[in-house]
């Protein structure tokens, strides 16, 4: 039996990346998964859909229950939340890692494309958490957990990212807000955001190239980071902006080398935006 065995966890934007590294990280010691992103069919240049990653979580030993969900339309939200419920009769932590991504500034963002990131960013992050709170707070270990980074007014993104920049941090101060508020439920509420650029679809092809994805480290840190939150007592731990590499040297995790997209480039990994001073 896992240390998650009889939870059952929603994690948004689990069709691939970083949601799909969580997704089997957490099926392996024994947690039940809402698989919910808006990829039910192929992609021409993006592998994984919902089904691809419920079949791996299976195969790893969990249970899985694909959903397709827009995390911007409320009634698809709660329909998610209530087909959690009626298939695994509990929720236990809702993931808020479904993301929009631009790295432009604000002259060269269209209002489309700054309505799409402040939608899927900081407002589906109370949307989800909104709908899946009466069941939060019944969960004996309760969490939740967004993709969200740490304030830095100092950072260099602000300059030249400030409408996604907007959007992310909306995610940290709803965060640290529900961590406040819901200390009363023993909820206890986080954001977890890596030290170094991850190498994802959205790094490849929204932010950089190929040649961009040698000085990255793999999903997997950032799973292995989300599982020591989730597994640690609720109320413990909360109100808090985590790395994902602070956090695992904390808890007595020393070879980082594994988690190098290319070992060969392991020393010159770019730091994430948000933490570039």
């Amino acid at each position: 039996m896992g240390e998650l065995s009889g939870r059952t966890i929603i994690i948004t934007g689990s069709s691939r990346g970083i949601g799909r590294s969580m997704a089997l990280k957490f099926a392996k010691h024994g947690a039940s998964l809402v698989i919910a992103a808006k990829s039910a069919e192929p992609h021409p240049k993006l592998k994984g859909t919902i089904y691809d990653v419920a079949d791996e979580v299976k195969a790893a030993g969990g249970k899985a229950l694909p959903i397709q969900v827009d995390v911007r339309a409320e009634d698809q939200v709660h329909a998610m939340v209530e087909s959690a419920m009626k298939n695994f009769g509990r929720i236990d932590a809702l993931v808020n890692n479904a993301g929009a991504i631009s790295l432009t500034n604000i002259e060269e963002t269209p209002i489309k494309r700054f309505d799409l990131m402040q939608n899927v960013n900081s407002r589906a992050v109370f949307l989800c958490s909104h709908a899946a709170l009466p069941y939060l707070k019944q969960a004996p270990e309760p969490h939740i957990l967004s993709m969200a980074p740490p304030l830095n007014f100092k950072s260099a993104g602000l300059r030249n990212h400030g409408p996604y920049m907007l959007s992310k941090y909306g995610m940290t101060m709803l965060s640290l807000a529900m961590a406040e508020e819901f200390k009363k439920y023993r909820i206890s509420v986080n954001c977890l955001w890596p030290k170094t650029i991850i190498a994802t679809a959205a790094i490849e092809f929204a932010v950089g190239n190929r040649e961009t994805l040698k000085h990255c480290r793999k999903p997997e840190i950032v799973a292995d980071s989300a599982y020591e939150i989730l597994t640690t007592e609720s109320g413990v731990l909360t109100g808090q902006c985590l790395i994902d590499e602070e956090l695992l040297r904390q808890r007595g995790f020393t070879d980082f080398d594994r988690y190098a997209y290319d070992l060969d480039y392991a020393g010159r990994l770019h730091p994430d935006i948000f933490l570039d001073e």
